[in-house]
């Protein structure tokens, strides 16, 4: 029984690394990928110092949140 459990959980595996290798290699994905890159890059060349103040905004309430303070 053990064995048909590892079995199983191999094959699981191995269709969840396939979806992800398709995902990867998707060209529509790389796409929309560098799209999005280059919409991002025009707003930060637009807008740099709201870039700025939103990135440290961005940092500071993540630094919060995952901060180990008790």
């Amino acid at each position: 029984m053990n064995e048909e459990i590892l079995d199983n959980l191999n094959d699981r595996l191995d269709e969840a690394l396939d979806r992800g290798r398709r995902i990867v290699e998707d060209e529509e994905l790389t796409e929309q990928v560098d799209e999005l890159k280059g919409r991002v890059e025009r707003m930060v060349r637009k807008h740099p110092v709201k870039s700025v103040a939103g990135g440290l905004l961005a940092g500071y309430m993540l630094g919060k949140l995952f901060s180990s303070e008790d």
